[in-house]
């Protein structure tokens, strides 16, 4: 099958990143007026697309929005099944003697890991992190290990945990606004998080402790889903809010700022640019379809396209400006891995390239045997 071509492409590449020039479609030097707080980023959750930065990269105390990737690590457990909503999680007495925000937990007192999630999502709960640290990984020093591999593994670089909490901060324990965006993200991608994230008020030990979110985003702000606040005398006043509009979520993180309300109305201020300049664009939002390609050799004749990670962003009002073009061979040859590159898609508008995503196989297609192929020619003769 021949390569679909939908445009002539002027090609502007960025070796060793996804996207291509946007300074057409994403302005990320809007004045830094937007905040008031001495770093901060907005990003779109799905494509990782930064729409907004300021000292992004500036290494930062960031308190308790160190949760963030404690409940990343605690959302992955439960999708891989290592752990259970209704597992009995134990306080130990070290999970106990945790200071700060806390839902004062005591040694050998028991709750599901789904109260236990409550008490980090909702009250920011110190002892509650560090018991299901301990649950998960033995020790907290263990889990805490877990946490750095795995901000170095989404490229979380200029990151570095020393504990699961946040709440004993020294030069050892930072992050930047870009990396805690980048943690967010992650952390999304696990729906489940937000059912707990998005609770205003709710309670523990069948309502004996009453529980109020921290977040003052998740009651005053249209679409909020989360995410993690922080505050510490040495990290000031931090947030990583997330809000989800018209199938777009957008992640706006602010560290730093001199008070609570400045790290609110920062948050708030650049969820409300995001919205209101930017689209996000998909593979149903197109109407993209992709043709089967032939497979030679295989047990199956053709393998369907699979398109992952399509999204990106756009200005308002282009939407249904964009062009792109398809790549992909005529034939391939099996054996066929599902989500082995294939060819790429090429997105542009008005001649400047906006993304180039992968297509890859949507299905394993083995070799066919000697066997299956002798009894197939076997058939063709006798008919």
């Amino acid at each position: 099958m021949r390569k679909f071509l939908c445009l002539f492409l002027i090609f502007s590449i960025l070796s060793g990143t996804c996207f291509a020039n946007l300074s057409m479609q994403v302005d990320t030097d809007v004045s830094a007026e937007i905040v008031s707080a001495p770093s901060a980023i907005l990003m779109e959750q799905s494509s990782g697309q930064v729409l907004y930065e300021l000292n992004a990269d500036e290494k930062m105390h960031i308190a308790s929005v160190t949760k963030t990737m404690t409940l990343l690590l605690i959302m992955e457990a439960l999708a891989q099944g290592k752990i259970k909503y209704t597992d009995m999680v134990t306080t130990s007495e070290y999970a106990s003697s945790m200071g700060g925000s806390q839902v004062f937990l005591e040694t050998g007192e028991q709750m599901t890991v789904e109260d236990m999630v409550k008490a980090i999502a909702v009250a920011s709960g110190n002892d509650a992190s560090v018991a299901m640290a301990e649950f998960i990984s033995g020790t907290e020093s263990a889990f805490v290990e877990k946490m750095n591999e795995k901000a170095l593994s989404i490229g979380a670089k200029n990151t570095h945990f020393i504990n699961c909490n946040g709440l004993d901060e020294t030069e050892e324990h930072y992050s930047t606004a870009r990396d805690v965006a980048l943690i967010s993200c992650e952390l999304l991608k696990y729906p489940d998080v937000t059912k707990f994230t998005t609770i205003w008020m709710d309670s523990l030990r069948n309502g004996e402790f009453g529980l109020s979110n921290t977040n003052k985003l998740i009651r005053f702000y249209d679409g909020a889903t989360g995410l993690k606040t922080g505050s510490t005398s040495v990290a000031k006043y931090c947030l990583s809010a997330s809000a989800k509009r018209n199938n777009m979520q957008l992640v706006a993180v602010v560290l730093g700022a001199p008070t609570t309300k400045d790290r609110f109305n920062s948050a708030s201020r650049l969820l409300d640019y995001g919205f209101a300049n930017y689209s996000i664009v998909s593979a149903e939002t197109l109407g993209l379809t992709f043709p089967e390609i032939p497979v030679v050799g295989g047990k199956s004749a053709t393998v369907t396209v699979s398109a992952p990670d399509m999204n990106f962003i756009v200005k308002k009002g282009n939407q249904d400006k964009i062009q792109y073009e398809i790549s992909l061979p005529e034939k391939l040859g099996a054996p066929l891995k599902k989500g082995e590159e294939i060819g790429e898609i090429i997105f542009t508008l008005d001649a400047q390239e906006l993304a180039r995503r992968k297509l890859v196989a949507g299905e394993d297609v083995p070799r066919i045997g000697f066997s299956t192929l002798f009894l197939k020619m076997f058939k063709i003769w006798c008919t």
